[in-house]
């Protein structure tokens, strides 16, 4: 049973191997406190536990959510684990009965069943292959490591009801001598006299000593200089230019959403590790906006569209000289159809994965067109949509004047970007 804790003590203990260092993390593992906390007060737990900024936990917290949503089923598992400051146990601990714990049974049985949906569907989706499963590596390697540097720091002190010892025996947490069978010593009944004296009659006056002052905890050891956040940035500029050009060259893994995701998985490794050694702490800048363009990415599946990056702009002079497809993986697009004429027949896409598309017709064109966007505004010959998935537009136009002049089919799509067709 995990007992209560009302603060912490600097004991050190000496931790052997992977299995002893799992058991003594459960057995000290940390406290959600009352103040300091922002929504459960398990990243200000596990801060105030390891001696680190809780920002920085709350930020690993919202990078590992890229990760497949991993961040948010530990975060559930967090918060249902982990005993409250005052608490003697967890609250799954307290739903199954084994302890007193302030958060109320409902709200235990609510998180249980909040929490097993949202780990099976971390693992349903990712933008990364395996996103989910590094995610959830980088989250226990970050903790491992900081229980084997820090594991014997700011401990626990265990304080609460009564527990049975390994005898059978039992014994207080409040800090009284207990006697054999359990009693306190001042309360035990008195031993036989054989003189029939008052056996509280032999004792002498003893010099009351002092109890010892108990042990300050450490203080925190000072920040180190570190060069992490530096070599972390260095490898991920490094992994993200390289991934970036065999995107462009057309390799078929690397497409825009893995390279986002390995850039991540350094700015990941490069936090975990800095947060325990003193540094790293600017990644966070990083990570951020890149686990919002990841997420981004994820809304629209744009792995499919090739092209390269860059933007492209064309403007045929003739049928023959429209091509079928016009697309890039990222960029934007610009067709210019207005110099066609005559009765000229085309057929035509243009899709782009992360930019905008562009089309313009000619004046008396008769037009058959298609347009979607993933995330973006569409405006299509006077039709108009904005958000995400917005509905696709599809119709003709046959200009001011009418039926006549060149009969262009068209269809423009973008993942992530405007969509815009007009007349030029």
């Amino acid at each position: 049973m995990l007992v209560g804790m009302k603060s912490t003590t600097d004991t050190t203990k000496h931790i052997e191997g992977f299995e002893d260092t799992v058991k003594d993390f459960w057995v000290s593992r940390p406290r959600r406190p009352h103040q300091g906390r922002k929504l459960a007060g398990v990243a200000a737990g596990v801060g105030n536990r390891y001696g680190i900024d809780p920002v920085v936990v709350r930020v690993m917290f919202v990078v590992l959510t890229g990760f497949g949503g991993i961040g948010l089923a530990l975060y559930l598992l967090g918060w249902l684990v982990l005993a409250e400051e005052g608490d003697e146990v967890s609250g799954i601990e307290g739903l199954l009965g084994r302890g007193r714990s302030s958060m109320p049974k409902g709200l235990a049985l609510a998180l249980c069943v909040v929490l097993v949906p949202t780990w099976i569907l971390s693992f349903s989706w990712s933008w990364f292959d395996g996103g989910t499963f590094l995610g959830l590596a980088l989250a226990v390697a970050g903790v491992y490591l900081l229980h084997r540097s820090r594991g014997h720091l700011r401990r626990p002190v265990p304080t609460g009801p009564a527990t049975e010892s390994p005898a059978g025996m039992t014994t207080t947490m409040s800090g009284t001598d207990a006697g054999v069978w359990g009693q306190p010593v001042s309360e035990a009944p008195p031993t036989w006299d054989p003189l029939g004296a008052d056996p509280t009659g032999w004792r002498l006056v003893e010099e009351s000593t002092p109890a010892p002052a108990p042990r300050p905890e450490p203080p925190a050891p000072p920040r180190r200089r570190s060069k992490v956040g530096f070599a972390a940035t260095g490898v991920a500029l490094a992994v993200g230019g390289v991934g970036a050009a065999l995107a462009a060259e057309g390799v078929p893994w690397f497409t825009p959403a893995h390279v986002v995701g390995l850039v991540l998985a350094v700015l990941g490794t490069g936090m975990v590790v800095g947060s325990f050694l003193g540094g790293g702490r600017g990644l966070v800048w990083l990570a951020v906006p890149l686990s919002l363009t990841g997420l981004a990415l994820a809304a629209v599946p744009i792995e499919d569209v090739g092209g390269g990056f860059g933007d492209l702009s064309a403007t045929p002079a003739t049928a023959e000289g429209v091509l079928p497809v016009y697309e890039r993986t990222a960029g934007d697009v610009r067709l210019d159809l207005t110099r066609l004429t005559g009765a000229e027949n085309v057929s035509t896409t243009v899709r782009n994965g992360a930019g905008n598309v562009a089309v313009l017709v000619p004046p008396d064109a008769d037009v058959w067109y298609t347009c979607e966007a993933g995330v973006g505004n569409i405006e299509c010959l006077g039709q108009r949509y904005t958000g995400v998935n917005p509905p696709e537009i599809e119709g003709k136009d046959f200009g001011p004047d009418g039926a006549g002049g060149p009969k262009i089919t068209l269809t423009a799509q973008a993942g992530v970007g405007n969509v815009e067709v007009r007349r030029g």
